[in-house]
């Protein structure tokens, strides 16, 4: 029975130009060969499977090679090639930091450094994992890796370059390799099919080269697997099965019933999803990579995106015509919030069929919303403008702020003070302070936008206002006394000390409200807490004083107060003038050994 060689070191490059998707690097080392500016030490890093150690060993072919090509490229032809090829060479040294980590592995390969290469011009070394070295390893190599003998060249290899030191990092040229591109890689792979003889669609092996994300020797090691399950023909059926991968026929058929508005199918194909042992977090994620491939395909320029196969990129393409822009943005955005949820959701099945539910009702939804937002903005308008322009009642010599909760337009005539147009002037009422001296107005500016982002919120009030003020046109509206007001008042203030809101209740016994027009009442509150609380009570209060005073258009409108303190700045000169007036001895002083006064 022959040794069956894997495909991954069958196929293995042996050329700068047979190198895969590092064309980047590879010509780089190829021109430092040309020029002869080979660094003493070179850091390959990337992630597994791209070609490090490969470009490694080529580079130490071609240096050493005596009958270079036109191309840069070794010959295969000289005794260093052949000896090379061979495994023989004793002019390339390779050593695997991972299981040769210690001072001691290092110190022997500074020892091997001195001598001179018998045959060739250099000697290169090959470290391995270089990552994997220890901190007394790394600390011993350095002298070497920074002054080594000129006939020494240094190839370190990882895939891990954050946990290099730094000091290792500034003596080495580095090459950072690429994730290979799908592309790349399914043609790597058809060349080794045809070479095999093996019969392979193009479908199957993109689906290869997407499961190996971006490594060359995992695609190769898929393809060895498939070729063993298969035989000598490798279909897209056969590779799906296989890799135990969620076909694309699912998503264009799960796609089709959303767009057709059937959440009953959406629902059964992805119960027969679950039945074949999907999992249902790879769906929801395989929907968004779907959907983001059905945007890619919309446009000619964005669809070089799109790395799947011929056929199935004519599927998408296909679907990509019957579905909107604005559809598959939100669809996105619905798949997205699911695949972030699906962990913390205690019924993971319900968040995915409660995705696939809105995604059927987008189109359905949008038609509503649209409609709902013309309702919201036609209401919004005259709501907006009453706030505007309305003003709440006044009392003598007292500008109160038009803070309202269900206030009713009254008839006093006020004189708006003059505002830019970009700012509202909000007057503030104004109490006595501590020391019995009245405080001058405040005119507090408010920007204009406060009224863009409450549009929304006043709209709901008006609306309350409406419905409230269509409910009570038939009620009873008896005239009452401000005693009958405070009993009413008072009663209801204490009833929710009882039940526990004691700092509601403390407030409202605090001050006394004071009846405005018959039926308004006004009561002041001095922070936005109180404020805030009241208004969330309000139509229990409202209800309680209509139903006890027998009056249902009884109003109430707070009024924010605010108390303004001045500290009075005293100069020099007032300091002494005040003490001197205490006591005048002070004056004398200041004469006698004439003093003078620093203003």
């Amino acid at each position: 029975m022959d040794n069956f060689i894997v495909s991954a070191r069958k196929y293995r490059p042996a050329t700068f130009n047979t190198v895969v998707g590092q064309a980047h690097i590879t010509n780089t080392l190829k021109n430092a060969i040309k020029t002869e500016h080979l660094a003493q030490a070179f850091l390959f890093c990337g992630p597994r499977g791209v070609g490090k150690t490969t470009c490694a060993r080529i580079l130490a072919k071609t240096i050493n090679c005596t009958n270079r090509t036109a191309s840069i490229e070794a010959c295969d032809q000289c005794e260093s090639c052949r000896s090379f090829n061979e495994g023989a060479s004793l002019n390339i040294s390779e050593l695997d930091a991972a299981s040769n980590n210690s001072v001691d592995d290092i110190r022997n390969l500074v020892d091997q450094v001195r001598y001179a290469p018998q045959l060739g011009t250099h000697k290169v070394y090959i470290i391995d994992e270089v990552h994997m070295l220890s901190t007394a390893a790394f600390n011993a190599f350095l002298k070497t890796l920074e002054e080594p003998p000129k006939h020494a060249i240094f190839i370190l290899a990882t895939t891990e370059k954050h946990k290099i030191i730094p000091t290792i990092l500034s003596r080495c040229q580095i090459f950072d390799f690429n994730r290979i591109q799908i592309e790349d890689i399914a043609n790597h792979l058809a060349y080794i099919a045809k070479n095999e003889n093996i019969n392979a669609e193009t479908d199957a092996l993109h689906i290869i080269a997407q499961k190996a994300d971006g490594a060359l020797r995992d695609a190769c090691s898929i393809f060895d697997q498939i070729v063993s399950f298969s035989g000598a023909t490798i279909t897209y059926k056969a590779v799906i099965d296989n890799l135990n991968i969620l076909d694309y026929d699912y998503y264009f058929k799960v796609t089709d019933a959303i767009l057709a508005e059937n959440i009953s199918a959406s629902l059964l194909l992805f119960n027969e999803i679950l039945n074949n042992g999907f999992d249902g977090h790879n769906f929801v994620a395989g929907m968004g990579d779907h959907f983001r491939n059905l945007l890619v395909s919309k446009d000619p320029e964005t669809l070089q995106l799109l790395e799947v196969g011929n056929n199935i990129k004519d599927k998408y393409r296909e679907q990509s015509g019957k579905c909107s822009l604005s559809f598959l943005v939100k669809g996105l955005t619905i798949l997205n919030k699911a695949d972030i949820q699906y962990k913390a959701s205690k019924n993971q099945r319900l968040q995915v069929e409660l995705s696939l539910m809105q995604l059927s009702s987008i189109n359905s939804i949008g038609v509503d919303t649209e409609k709902k937002n013309d309702i919201i903005k036609g209401s919004a308008r005259p709501a907006a403008t009453t706030t505007a322009n309305n003003t709440a009642p006044v009392t003598s010599n007292t500008t109160v702020q038009s803070n309202t909760v269900n206030t009713p337009v009254t008839n006093t005539s006020v004189t708006p003070p003059a505002v830019t147009p970009s700012t509202t002037t909000t007057p503030v009422k104004t109490e006595q302070s501590v020391t019995g001296f009245k405080k001058p107005l405040i005119k507090t500016l408010t920007p204009s936008i406060n009224q863009h982002l409450n549009t929304e919120k006043k709209t709901e009030v008006a609306k309350e206002n409406s419905a409230e003020q269509q409910n009570t046109s038939n009620q009873p509206k008896n005239s009452f006394t401000q005693e009958a007001l405070e009993a009413v008042w008072d009663a209801y203030a204490n009833d929710l000390k009882a039940k526990g809101k004691t700092s509601i209740g403390i407030a409202l016994l605090s001050r006394r409200p004071v009846i405005l027009n018959g039926t308004t009442l006004e009561f002041t509150v001095n922070n936005k807490s109180l404020e805030e609380s009241i208004n969330e009570d309000k139509m229990n209060f409202l209800g309680f004083l209509r139903k006890e005073l027998n009056n249902y258009d009884i109003q109430l409108q707070l009024v924010m107060v605010t108390v303004e303190d001045k500290t009075n700045l005293y100069t020099a000169t007032d300091r002494y003038k005040h003490l001197a007036e205490k006591n005048p001895a002070i004056n004398k002083l200041r004469q006698a050994f004439d003093l003078d006064i620093e203003f």
